[in-house]
């Protein structure tokens, strides 16, 4: 007989957030907007996300430098994003077309990727920059993209988190910071890649979403440990006083007591030499 364990093995089960989605996302409409440019797909991305409820499920980049930004959710909600990343996308004048299907068919879904898996949804909303800001320039060639970000990470205090290609020479390098850093660093990143190559676009977007950053590279980028600052402020422990025995303290006091003053003797007279006096002289001795 083979020993069975009593225990049931338990399946990890997802949590609220991706309950929600999954259920928002069965049989949700299906909005794309394509754009010339990387950085103005996610500029795109980011204003379709704060226009309505969607859920942005990345992006699709099919050479040549195109790149669609693919969104999931209600079909009002998906009309309402549609329209604001085409807005968006018209604005930075990288907009090439855009669609809207209200009901894609289970078929559609599988063979596509335009649907989300529960573990991946478990992932959003675990986002890193917070109330900071992304920064995205793009390039014709590498060699102009590296240039950029070099001067990127030496005009500001930015973080470089990734690059992207497109195709057709175009690359974009991601950065984030505070907003002021990252847009004087973008700033300094186009004059470098004008002096170099050709500069192509660039991207600003403060305080992302985290479905925008979980869509992006950056999310696999590594914490790096901040170098420690000097001077440090040392707090400095009292001393406890210890008291010590009876015999130690008399032998401390002892050695800690002033000398009497003792009476120094009076110094002693030399004694005096005696000089030898010649006899005295008779009469008659001085004729």
């Amino acid at each position: 007989m083979v020993a069975t364990d009593s225990k049931k093995l338990t399946l990890a089960q997802p949590s609220p957030h991706a309950r929600r989605w999954a259920s928002k996302l069965k049989g949700a409409a299906l909005g794309m907007v394509s754009t010339h440019s990387f950085p103005a797909v996610v500029g795109t991305a980011d204003a379709m996300l704060k226009s309505s409820d969607v859920m942005l499920i990345g992006y699709e980049k099919t050479g040549a430098g195109h790149c669609t930004a693919v969104v999931r959710g209600g079909v009002a909600d998906v009309r309402m994003a549609v329209e604001a990343g085409t807005a968006t996308a018209k604005q930075f004048g990288q907009f090439i077309s855009s669609s809207l299907i209200p009901r894609p068919l289970p078929n559609l879904e599988a063979v596509l990727p335009i649907c989300m898996h529960l573990d991946e949804l478990d992932r959003i909303g675990q986002g890193h920059v917070g109330s900071g800001a992304l920064g995205l320039l793009e390039t014709r060639g590498f060699p102009a993209m590296v240039g950029a970000a070099d001067a990127m990470t030496k005009a500001a205090e930015v973080q470089v988190v990734a690059h992207q290609s497109i195709g057709d020479g175009l690359c974009t390098v991601i950065i984030r910071g505070s907003l002021s850093n990252v847009a004087i660093a973008v700033e300094a990143g186009m004059h470098e890649a004008e002096r170099i190559g050709e500069l192509h676009a660039v991207m600003v977007i403060p305080r992302p979403l985290d479905d925008l950053e979980q869509s992006l590279p950056i999310a696999e980028a590594l914490e790096t440990e901040q170098p420690v600052r000097l001077p440090i402020k040392l707090e400095e422990k009292e001393k406890e006083l210890v008291e010590l025995p009876a015999a130690a303290t008399d032998e401390v006091a002892q050695e800690m007591a002033m000398p009497e003053p003792t009476a120094t003797p009076a110094p002693r007279p030399a004694p005096q030499k005696v000089v030898p006096q010649p006899p005295p002289l008779q009469e008659g001795e001085l004729d």
